[in-house]
């Protein structure tokens, strides 16, 4: 691993990067994370890999609290040499579409698992497609897979931005928006859930099963919310409390899988919007938010290609009319992503922080789950009923599928490289729904989607006081702050996938052309 040193130049930095270590600056630091770590990491390990070689100071503070923080320095090799104080950033090596893996031999070596596209003359950015079999794999990256690309990007003014951040950051610390409001925040809420639990309950007990499911369905609806701030340990703020609640929430009440949720969602928020990074956007071959994946892009996430061909240029051309469809059936893609990753763990012996007994538990929890559903669904007296009241009550929390997309299916999902700041980045590709303070429970609050990106720890009842302060940000900073209504947002969403219809469309007819000219061709 090599012993530590007083101060490391990029390009030694890079050299240890080739070889295979982990490095990552933080305050001018340079940290050496260790395979067990990288392994074991709560927030999974691709929160980690996408920041190889780059500054991730600010994300690091945004989504870690003091306590973590302080263990930090154990990983701390030494300092960085920058230029005025700024790291040049690498491009990490998922970027460019390697991986570490282990060999036949038991070691860790370089894998390719895709390649980046070549750039276009408008664009630099990296996008990956699923590496050629043919082509003879070479033993690892080089300095060439490190470099960024162009960018119009000043590193100077990302810099500033991210200097201005940090104040921010310590603003709404000395507001006290950390602190978890109890009574007044969650109060309400809880007796919201028992109101729908309770409801729910009676109007089943009189067989009145319309109403019952849509009270289950806003019961789930509402969970999420809860659940949401658990898994950014936004609560209590201690993960294992956290965890154990929300285990109870999502998993024994409603059936989904919290780990699957935070392992998804902390890549969601780092590496938002980017069509080979983002899980949250990527959903061919139903959606697609941007013709860029018409080139069968490569997922980091779900490590597989994300193939567009006909059946998917079909679907894609009108997806703005499947659109709310699609959304209505959403918790059932969240059943089988959920139940996905908990099968994929059940064979992976270097499991997260409380890995073990955390798996265990939402194992149980869904067996449960579906031991008490099952029972209502058979108690619903017929088939026809018991169909009736699974897709009303899952219909039903519709909406918070709606939500979500509406915070970036209608912003940027280009890629401008690793020299773009944290803020930056996060104000270009989420906005926030307006909405009256008295509707906010309807969403959460969690309609403040720019602040929540910002600050993901934040707990959601505070978020309407914190964007206050960063609208002030946004605005000292030239930054654009995107906001719309709930109609005018649904709007801007559809024709974003109205646009990209329209090219599925032409690209279909394209192809349709091209093979009968070829059939033509061979009857001739």
């Amino acid at each position: 691993m090599g012993a530590t040193k007083k101060e490391w130049t990029r390009e030694e930095v890079a050299v240890r990067i080739l070889a295979g270590e982990t490095l990552v600056v933080y305050n001018n630091q340079l940290l050496r994370i260790p395979q067990a770590w990288l392994n074991a990491h709560p927030g999974g390990s691709l929160a980690i890999l996408h920041f190889v070689g780059r500054d991730a100071t600010d994300e690091i503070d945004a989504y870690h609290c003091d306590q973590t923080l302080a263990k930090i320095k154990s990983y701390v090799i030494g300092t960085v040499e920058t230029s005025s104080g700024i790291w040049e950033p690498l491009v990490p090596p998922i970027m460019t579409g390697w991986v570490r893996k282990l060999s036949c031999d038991g070691k860790t070596t370089w894998h390719n698992e895709a390649t980046p596209l070549p750039p276009s003359n408008i664009s630099s950015e990296i996008l990956l497609v699923q590496r050629d079999s043919c082509l003879l794999e070479t033993s690892g990256p080089t300095l060439s897979h490190l470099a960024p690309p162009p960018t119009n990007l000043s590193l100077e003014d990302q810099a500033r931005h991210s200097a201005a951040y940090k104040l921010l950051h310590s603003r709404i610390i000395d507001a006290g928006l950390y602190k978890t409001r109890y009574i007044t925040g969650y109060g309400p809420e809880i007796a919201r859930y028992l109101l729908l639990a309770a409801s729910s309950a009676a109007a089943y007990s009189h067989d009145w099963l319309i109403t019952s499911a849509v009270c289950l369905g806003l019961l789930w609806h509402q969970l999420v919310f809860t659940v949401h701030d658990l898994g950014h340990m936004g609560v209590t703020h201690d993960w294992t409390k956290d965890r154990l609640v929300a285990i109870l929430l999502a998993d024994f009440i409603g059936g989904l899988s919290v780990g699957w949720w935070v392992d998804n969602h902390n890549v969601h928020h780092l590496v938002t919007n980017h069509p080979s990074h983002d899980p949250d956007i990527e959903h061919l071959p139903f959606l697609a938010i941007s013709t860029a994946f018409f080139n069968s892009l490569w997922s980091s996430y779900y490590k597989r290609t994300m193939v567009f061909n006909r059946v998917s240029a079909f679907l894609i051309s009108i997806q703005h009319k499947l659109f709310y469809i699609l959304l209505g059936f959403g918790r059932f893609n969240l059943y089988a992503n959920a139940y996905g990753f908990l099968w994929r763990k059940a064979f992976d012996h270097r499991r997260a922080k409380g890995g073990r007994w955390s798996w265990w538990l939402e194992v149980i929890g869904v067996l449960f789950f579906w031991c008490w559903f099952g029972a209502v669904l058979k108690g619903c007296g017929s088939w026809s009923r018991a169909i009736t009241y699974l897709i009303v009550s899952h219909v039903v929390t519709s909406p918070l599928h709606v939500q979500i997309v509406l915070s970036h299916f209608s912003m940027s999902t280009e890629d401008l490289g690793p020299v773009e700041s944290f803020p930056h980045r996060q104000l270009r590709t989420t906005t926030d729904v307006i909405c009256p303070p008295h509707l906010s429970f309807m969403h959460g609050g969690l309609h403040l989607q720019v602040t929540h990106h910002l600050f993901p720890r934040l707990p959601r009842h505070n978020l309407r006081e914190a964007s206050v302060l960063v609208k002030e940000f946004a605005k000292e900073e030239d930054l654009a702050y995107a906001e719309f209504g709930f109609i005018s947002g649904n709007g801007e969403v559809l024709d974003v996938l109205r646009g990209v219809a329209d090219q599925a469309k032409i690209v279909g007819m394209v192809a349709n052309h091209e093979i009968r000219e070829a059939m033509e061709k061979k009857v001739r």
